[in-house]
């Protein structure tokens, strides 16, 4: 034993964390070893660990000898094995063997004084530390040991702390505990218990959270998760309070210039754990104020910071993390508290992508976090209290408040979870994403509009958002082998308009978004007109101005709201496949859609045919639209310079004339967008036969085309693609449409644009792949279920 660690000598019972080594997992369990770890190697990086000290396995073992509790132990267990005794007698029997034992003279001595020497180096008498117990099986790749073992905050004094050590120990034989060792295989016998103690960090005073090196639900790697909740951690973990969710772009941490933040969503955050005082015990929880509900945990500095340390730790452990961070209310300082590898998306194939869509969807009846991507169809059973677990009907859909340890004998049986609480990074979400079961939490009302026996769809297969429709719909799932797809000449990319599901699809190996649907966001995220943020003050409607006050709380300039939102929203497509350009078009709502945005109604003229009307290129320079148009800019410009998404493409849609592309230019580059500049590329949406007869000239005021078959078919044969009468007429392969599609590639190809074209034929006609690859198109765009047939398409063509 190197004489540089005296406290790993052999036999020793405790050992500091900065002597410690991630290899150190069974001497001092894989939460202690990494805690070492960080400290020894990853201090001269900036990642700043409390100082603390953990009892080795030695002092676990010899707390059992001179108790004589190993064969009680021994034999309690095989008659609970046996069928003799049930799980809750041989669990009380065995922690009261514990909580009644008492400390080896040395095991005392030796806890004491390492605790007298950190309360020393602190300059604290009796320092308030964490306790926290760490198995020596614990975070090993397929086990992620959530909850199982107990942690104690605010303890203060040596009696106290013997106390909470011994507890730690009796904690190794919960119910819970004893049946996940069970499930999972490990010996109960063979595994020992370090405890870790820890300076305490005031996040009392501050808040804290959870972090996760991927995107926890998709895998997706170049993103860090952060959860975050005022005061202590244990809330967060416990699933007991909605937290506050920030997602950060990995490969733009480098560039201290940047912002790369994605996504800011503020969680309720109704309660926070706080330290207690007298008969309270050590800690306790309180109401959060409207001020802290209103408020984000983090700044930006502090989202970013921690990220970067994610990304560091990542790097040293070379494997995806599961970390929790604290940040001291009295110093400001931030810490990393725990780490240790991610259990779920290390097991899977990364080659293999399964995807499940749900047919006809009933009326939703609760929404929250998305937990997995599966979908589930099935009966409820409602159960809010622990006590009441032996209802469970096994198959059925679980409801409940919130999960902890208790809950996962019910959770394995269960074909869902639908939680009132939690965010991400809770038990219900950590336990049902290990088990594989789809589970929507954070839902807020979901024990009170749901009930027993009632049959519902949970879908956890649309992003982010996790919905429970009425009734049984369809499920369908697809399994695809990404292995072995050929590399073609032509582009193939993907149709994407939702942020929140754009994740699920970043392991295919598509050349980036043809088309990303700035109205989805408009619609779904931000909800409201942006005329009517602008003139927020003469609106006359009462009620928008209620509903717009309330979506903008905390925005002092109403438009930052349209601004913020739409930036963020846009960049989680442009990271999914990043640095691979993501071609995103301008607003192309028709007059009566945006009418329907709140407030929008009194800024939209009525037509008798939108389709036609006062829509794409014409709005942007128009008196009516022009201001709203400059907050799509201010987005874009935000996206592209403060977040750093440069790969972001700009696409003009239904541009009637050269003359028109020319004015938008003009208000493009008045609001700080200028084509060319800082690697700019703007291109058109050809969908108007104006587009294709002046295609050169439009060259010389766009960097690309890309055409949309649908408008284009339309406007080509005079068919309203809407009308039933008139379906069997509207045929994207009629000779005409095909004669302007295969002219503007032509042009396109002579002066050096890109061409492209985003619509369904391609996948549905594979001579209609074939057309367009003789033709010589640069780029096929299609929905992601229709990514591989249009691949193997373009394979095929591209060979004869």
């Amino acid at each position: 034993m190197s004489t540089a660690n005296p406290s790993k000598a052999t036999g020793a019972l405790i050992c500091d964390f900065k002597h410690l080594i991630r290899s150190d997992v069974g001497l001092v369990g894989g939460k202690n070893s990494s805690l070492g770890e960080m400290i020894s190697a990853l201090a001269d990086r900036g990642i700043a660990v409390p100082p603390g000290f953990a009892t080795t396995s030695h002092a676990y073992w010899r707390y059992i000898d001179t108790n004589g509790i190993r064969e009680k132990i021994g034999t309690f267990l095989a008659e609970w094995q046996a069928g003799h005794e049930s799980l809750a007698e041989t669990g009380r029997a065995v922690r009261r063997l514990f909580l009644r034992g008492s400390w080896p003279a040395d095991a005392a001595a030796a806890i004491t004084t390492a605790y007298q020497k950190l309360s020393a180096e602190t300059g604290i008498e009796n320092l308030r530390v964490a306790v926290r117990s760490s198995a020596t099986a614990e975070d090993l790749p397929d086990a992620s040991f959530a909850g199982q073992l107990e942690s104690y905050l605010n303890i203060s004094g040596e009696g106290k702390l013997l106390d909470a050590c011994r507890r730690c120990y009796a904690s190794l034989f919960t119910d819970r505990a004893i049946s996940y060792r069970q499930t999972k295989g490990f010996d109960h016998t063979s595994i020992a218990l370090s405890v870790g103690v820890q300076r305490m960090v005031r996040s009392d005073a501050g808040g804290s959270g959870v972090m996760f090196s991927i995107d926890t639900e998709s895998g997706f790697d170049k993103v860090v998760l952060i959860n975050a909740a005022w005061g202590l951690g244990e809330n967060i973990v416990q699933g007991t309070v909605n937290p506050d969710e920030y997602q950060v772009f990995k490969p733009l941490l480098s560039d201290t210039s940047l912002i790369p933040i994605i996504q800011k969503k503020r969680g309720d955050k109704a309660i926070k754990m706080i330290l207690g005082r007298g008969h309270h015990g050590p800690t306790r929880n309180v109401p959060t104020s409207k001020a802290e509900r209103a408020a984000f945990v983090l700044s930006d500095e502090d989202i970013l910071q921690l990220a970067r340390w994610a990304c560091t730790i990542e790097r040293h452990y070379g494997c995806a993390m599961d970390m929790e961070w604290a940040k001291d209310g009295i110093t400001g300082e931030l810490f990393i508290v725990q780490a240790r590898p991610e259990t779920v998306h290390s097991r899977q194939d990364p080659a293999v992508l399964k995807t499940y869509n749900v047919g006809k969807k009933g009326r939703v009846l609760a929404t929250g976090f998305s937990i997995g991507d599966a979908a589930v169809a099935g009966h409820l059973c409602l159960i809010e209290d622990s006590k009441d677990i032996g209802k469970f009907i096994d198959g059925s859909i679980l409801v409940t408040v919130a999960t902890d340890p208790d809950w996962v004998p019910i959770m394995k049986r269960a074909a869902a979870i639908i939680a009132d609480h939690g965010g991400r990074t809770s038990h219900a979400a950590i336990v049902s994403r290990e088990l594989g079961v789809p589970a929507v939490v954070g839902t807020g009302n979901a024990t009170y509009v749901l009930h027993t026996g009632q049959e519902v769809t949970v879908s956890c297969a649309e992003g982010d958002d996790g919905f429970v429709y009425e009734g049984i719909s369809d499920i369908t799932t697809t399994t695809v082998d990404l292995t072995g797809l050929p590399a073609v000449r032509t582009n193939i990319m993907l149709n994407l308009a939702n942020p929140a599901a754009a994740y699920r699809w970043w392991r295919l190996p598509a050349d980036g978004i043809g088309l990303a649907r700035m109205e989805f966001v408009v619609t779904n995220a931000i909800q409201v007109h942006p005329m009517a943020l602008i003139h927020f003050d003469r609106l006359k409607d009462a009620k928008a101005q209620e509903e717009i006050a309330r979506l903008t709380a905390g925005y002092p300039h109403k438009p930052d709201y349209f601004v913020d939102k739409l930036s963020h929203g846009l960049a989680a497509l442009c990271a999914t496949f990043y640095p691979k350009p993501t071609i995103i078009r301008l607003s192309d709502f028709k007059t009566n859609e945006y009418a329907g945005l709140i407030g929008g109604a009194e800024f939209e003229p009525s037509e008798e045919n939108p389709m036609l009307g006062f829509r794409g290129a014409s709005r942007y320079y128009s008196p009516r639209y022009r201001e709203g148009f400059a907050l799509e800019c201010r987005a874009i410009k935000q996206l592209r310079e403060v977040m750093g998404f440069t790969n972001a493409v700009v696409m003009v849609p239904f541009c009637r004339t050269v003359g028109e592309a020319k004015r938008v230019l003009d208000v493009m580059a008045e609001n700080g967008l200028r084509r060319g500049e800082d690697g700019l590329k703007v291109y058109v949406m050809c969908e108007i036969p104006s587009n294709v007869i002046l295609a050169e000239q439009f060259t010389e005021h766009f960097d690309g085309f890309s055409i949309g078959s649908n408008d284009l078919t339309q406007l080509t044969l005079g068919v309203d693609r809407d009308s039933s009468e008139l379906a069997d007429l509207f045929d994207e392969q009629d000779d005409a449409v095909k004669w302007m599609i295969a002219h503007v590639i032509a042009v396109a190809r002579e002066k050096g644009s890109k061409v492209g074209i985003c619509g369904q034929a391609p996948s549905d006609h594979p001579e209609f792949a074939r057309f367009l690859v003789e033709a010589g198109i640069d780029s096929i765009s299609v929905t992601p279920d229709s990514f591989l047939a249009v691949k193997r398409h373009v394979v095929d063509s591209e060979k004869s």
